[in-house]
């Protein structure tokens, strides 16, 4: 029997070898990935399908979240980018840190999106004076320098450092800092809701002692109302935070900011309402205009390359610049008022 079969597959092998030969190299070359990606002009997400508050008020405009597509490097994707326009080659040190993987890197951006989702309602709540109660901080590794000796991993939860608690980075180098080059530091980790030591050894930089870990500090809450904001798991990244935050502050107050505009942004919001630069910003409003967007809001560090691609381009889009969250509310009110 198994003779038989064997016959078979050596036959069918021999008829269609050629045929076979090519699917191979198909395969092959887009599985192989080059250390490049290729960023794409992206789209606009509704937020107002993403976030709700509870008893919140409705908007006749929209808020959007301007997003770049992102194509892993292969070789017929590299040779498409230099045939289709506003297709570009980035290569992968240029979006990852030092040391660092692409694989580490999109772990790394979607802690980087809770950070993002969790300043955006601080930010919307405090602004519209209603009611939000923090009750915690979670500090997760978001970064490991390839000179760190440790068995830390991206995404734990440090909760002790030599046995005492820490509630930020800064409770972090503080104790590190008191200690010399070679020490052996012991952490209490949370890692897959399992507790757990690690440990790391400092080591000397001209910027003192260290153990080569970068944490982001995501809060515990309780607001009133209760806000829902709704991912898919293949998004991630900062640059939404400024969007979201208008979103819920919309839904909080009774004035309608969009002024029945559909309005797409992009950039990033810390808990202090401090809006910061983004990357893409030419691949953003792309996406914007092609969504028939009304106003494009970015921060007012990537204005000047947002104005310079509209002007190449012949947008007719209005273009804000802001670099704080109550400028972003105030330019859209007078914006309205000016209509």
């Amino acid at each position: 029997m198994f003779t038989k079969i064997y016959e078979k597959i050596k036959q069918f092998i021999k008829e269609n070898y050629k045929e076979l030969i090519v699917l191979l190299v198909v395969v092959l070359l887009f599985t192989i990935r080059l250390p490049y990606s290729i960023y794409t002009p992206g789209g606009a997400v509704n937020l107002n399908d993403r976030i709700a508050v509870e008893d919140g008020y409705e908007a006749e405009g929209s808020f959007n979240m301007a997003y770049v597509s992102m194509v892993r490097g292969s070789i017929p994707f590299l040779l498409i980018s230099y045939v289709i326009p506003d297709w570009d080659i980035v290569p992968a040190e240029e979006i990852t840190a030092e040391g660092e993987n692409m694989d580490e890197m999109l772990e790394r951006e979607k802690l980087y999106m809770q950070e993002s989702m969790d300043a955006a309602i601080i930010n919307a709540f405090k602004a519209a004076g209603r009611d939000i109660k923090i009750t915690g901080t979670i500090n997760e590794v978001s970064y490991i320098a390839k000179e760190a000796d440790t068995d830390l991993k991206i995404g734990d939860i440090i909760t002790e450092v030599n046995d005492e608690e820490i509630s930020s980075l800064d409770d972090l180098k503080a104790i590190v800092s008191k200690l010399n080059g070679g020490e052996e530091v012991t952490l209490k980790v949370f890692r897959e809701d399992k507790e757990r030591e690690c440990k790391a050894i400092t080591y000397d930089t001209s910027d003192g002692v260290k153990i080569g870990v970068s944490l982001l500090t995501t809060y515990e809450y309780v607001t009133d109302p209760e806000v829902t904001i709704t991912s898919k798991a293949s998004e991630a990244g900062s640059s939404g935070g400024l969007m979201m935050s208008l979103t819920i502050y919309n839904q909080l107050v009774p004035e309608d900011i969009t002024d029945g505009k559909k309005i797409v942004g992009t950039g990033t919001i810390d808990i202090n309402g401090n809006v910061g630069e983004i990357g893409g910003v030419k691949y953003k409003l792309i996406g914007a205009v092609k969504n028939d967007a009304d106003i494009f809001m970015c921060p007012e560090e990537n204005y000047a390359e947002a104005r310079k691609v509209a002007e190449e381009k012949d947008y007719d889009i209005t273009i804000i610049s802001v670099s704080t969250f109550e400028e972003a509310i105030k330019k859209l009110e007078e914006l309205n008022l000016s209509n």
